[in-house]
């Protein structure tokens, strides 16, 4: 895939519209959204109306993967070739400002157009290696690798990143100018997702480096 062009959305219904200064197109800042992501929403058409559900998601290349039971009528749906809409949305902070309708949120988004397509044969095992790997480098090395049962039962999906865009927020709070002298705080109340101290299972093994690196108080030890 070549670079997405930074100013030019690549299709009609991926360019930005409202707000257009915040669209991006570019593929380093897509990437970068979709890297830090663990979970996409799927909106798709299905027999019974329009639905929009979770799942996890990871990236490898030019390609966003999604995998699941072969039960799943998202899964079943999107193998055949449907149009779907997947996006994520990361939340830096809320915005305050000087007035009630002035306030607004930080953020970093990125919505995909298109089509899923399967993943089979020695590629589909590779690229669970590839998620586990997403979670924690060197954990798919230790973790007990899928059987061919396992394998059977589990759908790997991907869609290209061609049609695709990001936008974002950043900044302080947009005040009309005849608010700036009320006396009401404004700013940005920040936040992210964090790591937290892992909680090691009883019976376990002692914790490997990735583990004992994800948290600043993480003890050395399975107590």
């Amino acid at each position: 895939m070549n670079p997405l062009d930074k100013e030019r959305a690549p299709s009609a219904r991926t360019q930005v519209r409202r707000v257009a200064q915040r669209g991006q197109y570019d593929q380093a800042t897509l990437y970068a959204i979709l890297d830090e992501a663990y979970v996409c929403h799927i909106a798709f058409t299905g027999d019974d109306g329009v639905h929009c559900l979770p799942t996890a998601c990871w990236r490898e290349g030019d390609h966003l993967y999604i995998h699941g039971s072969n039960g799943s009528r998202m899964l079943k749906l999107a193998a055949t070739g449907a149009q779907v809409c997947v996006a994520i949305t990361h939340l830096d902070g809320l915005v305050l400002a000087r007035s009630a309708f002035n306030h607004s949120m930080n953020y970093r988004s990125a919505v995909i157009y298109g089509a899923f397509e399967l993943v089979s044969g020695e590629a589909k095992a590779a690229t669970l290696d590839t998620f586990l790997e997403s979670f924690a480098p060197g954990r798919s090395g230790e973790a007990r690798a899928g059987n061919a049962k396992e394998l059977a039962a589990t759908t790997v999906l991907r869609i290209s990143l061609t049609e695709a865009a990001a936008k974002i927020r950043t900044g302080g709070p947009k005040d009309d100018e005849e608010d700036l002298g009320l006396p009401v705080w404004a700013g940005v109340l920040p936040m992210k997702l964090a790591p937290l101290a892992p909680l090691a299972e009883a019976g376990t093994t002692a914790m490997p480096e990735y583990v004992r690196n994800w948290h600043p108080a993480t003890p050395n030890s399975t107590e």
